[in-house]
């Protein structure tokens, strides 16, 4: 059943009706909750591993083991924060195993910033044509500049700026406090170019995208690991 279906016929096709009905049996459901949220997890578990191609391992793993522990989502916050602290802890998982965990200098812990979080100008604006035709150009250069980042501040970028979580779900994802996640941010944003994100504008959402035959392939291998377990 796909969300569009699900949507024409009035069910409830949130999270939570989904997860329970998954849980009561209804295997293929599942599907949805992997086409909803590829992106995202491909983004963050890219964003840690800089490896598109382990990323989709990380996927693939993170969508079994929270099949595979269902009856542990107490709902206590938001399915898709579960889901991608599970895909998280995977790619750093990986990311440890590969000893490549790159260690903040020292002064990176020495002073927090406490003050408000604040945006990068992004230009208000709607693009000219010459600005649009530049977009996919400025994208690539966008998706270097956050893959140049340390992971830290790297994972926190790509899930605020990207993939747009809020502060809230973002600290929840990552286990931070708040605050940690909007010094990282802060301290990303200072790393970066400024004017590539002024350019960019709202393009920024197209970057890192995870669909078509990659979305298609991680949704069909996990739907196979889950029932050849069952």
């Amino acid at each position: 059943m796909t969300e569009k279906f699900a949507a024409a016929t009035g069910e409830d096709n949130s999270d939570e009706s989904i997860v329970k009905r998954v849980r009561d049996g209804d295997t293929a459901l599942y599907e949805i909750i992997m086409r909803r949220y590829n992106q995202r997890l491909h983004r963050v578990a890219r964003a840690i591993l800089r490896d598109s191609g382990e990323a989709e391992d990380v996927m693939q793993e993170a969508y079994v083991r929270a099949y595979q522990h269902l009856h542990q989502f107490a709902g206590e916050s938001a399915f898709s924060v579960w889901l991608t602290r599970i895909a998280v802890n995977e790619a750093l998982r990986r990311l440890r195993q590969r000893k490549r965990i790159s260690q903040l200098d020292e002064h990176d812990f020495d002073e927090f910033d406490t003050g408000q979080e604040s945006p990068m100008n992004i230009a208000e604006d709607s693009p000219n044509p010459e600005q649009c035709a530049s977009n996919q150009e400025v994208t690539r250069v966008l998706e270097e500049a956050i893959m140049d980042l340390p992971y830290q501040f790297r994972t926190v970028v790509m899930m605020r700026d990207v993939e747009q979580l809020s502060t809230a779900d973002t600290a929840a994802a990552l286990e931070l406090t708040q605050e940690n996640v909007k010094v990282r941010l802060h301290r990303g944003h200072a790393m970066m170019r400024s004017w590539m994100f002024a350019r960019l504008g709202e393009n920024s959402r197209s970057a890192f995208g995870f669909l078509g035959d990659r979305c298609d392939h991680v949704v069909h291998s996990v739907l196979a690991r889950i029932q050849a377990a069952d």
